[in-house]
C-alpha cells in the first residue's frame, strides 16, 4: 500500500490523542529533574538511541542545564524480531570515547524492552562507569524485559502508538503528541 497524503491525514484525523503536548511537557519536566539530580555533577555523555530518540533527547537535553556531551547511536531490531532474540543490527556506533563515562541512553518508548537492554548490555561492555536509561512512554503490557528504564516520562496502553519519534509507516515522528492508531 502506498502512502498517500490522504490515507496519513485519515489515520491521523482517526487516531486518539493519548498524551498531549502539556502532558509530555510535564513528563519531561519530572525526568529531567530526576536526571539532573543523579548526573549534574558527573559530566555524562546522552546517547540518541536513533531515529525515535531524536525528539524526546533534544527536549529533554535542553531542560538539563549541566555540561553534557551528545552522541547517538543507531541499533535495531525492526525486521530481525525472531522469538527471544536480542541480537540487534548496528547502523552506527557512537563516535565519543564510551570508556569511563557516565552514559546516558534516550530513547522514545519502551515497549518490550529488547532493544534497550542489548544497547545497556553493550554499553557495559565497553568500560563505562554507569549506564542509564531513558524513555519518555512506557507502553503497559506484561511481555517486558527484565530491566526497567532509569527514568520513564508516562505510560501509555499497549496500543499501536506515533508521534513524538514514534513514527506510523516512516511518518508522524514530528508530532507534538502521542497517538494511538483508531481500534489499536
Amino acid at each position: 500500500m502506498t502512502n498517500t497524503i490522504t490515507d496519513l491525514n485519515t489515520i491521523l484525523d482517526e487516531a486518539d490523542c493519548l498524551v498531549d503536548e502539556a502532558e509530555l511537557n510535564a513528563a519531561l519536566d519530572k525526568m529531567a529533574t530526576q536526571i539532573t539530580a543523579d548526573l549534574a555533577d558527573k559530566l555524562p555523555l546522552v546517547l540518541c538511541v536513533m531515529n525515535g530518540g531524536l525528539v524526546p533527547t533534544a527536549a529533554l537535553i535542553q531542560r538539563l542545564n549541566f555540561p553534557l556531551e551528545l552522541d547517538y547511536i543507531h541499533a535495531t531490531r525492526y525486521g530481525m524480531e525472531t522469538e527471544g532474540s536480542v541480537s540487534l543490527n548496528w547502523l552506527c556506533y557512537p563516535q565519543t570515547s564510551l570508556k569511563d563515562r557516565h552514559i546516558l541512553v534516550v530513547d522514545d518508548i519502551f515497549d518490550q524492552g529488547h532493544t534497550l537492554q542489548a544497547i545497556n548490555k553493550w554499553l557495559e561492555e565497553q568500560e563505562t562507569t554507569s549506564v542509564y536509561t531513558a524513555t519518555v512512554i512506557n507502553k503497559l503490557h506484561d511481555r517486558k524485559t527484565d530491566m526497567t528504564p532509569d527514568y520513564i516520562g508516562t505510560d501509555v496502553a499497549d496500543r499501536f502508538l506515533f508521534g513524538y519519534g514514534m513514527d506510523y509507516k516512516g511518518f508522524f515522528r514530528n508530532l507534538k503528541g502521542i497517538y494511538a492508531i483508531k481500534n489499536s
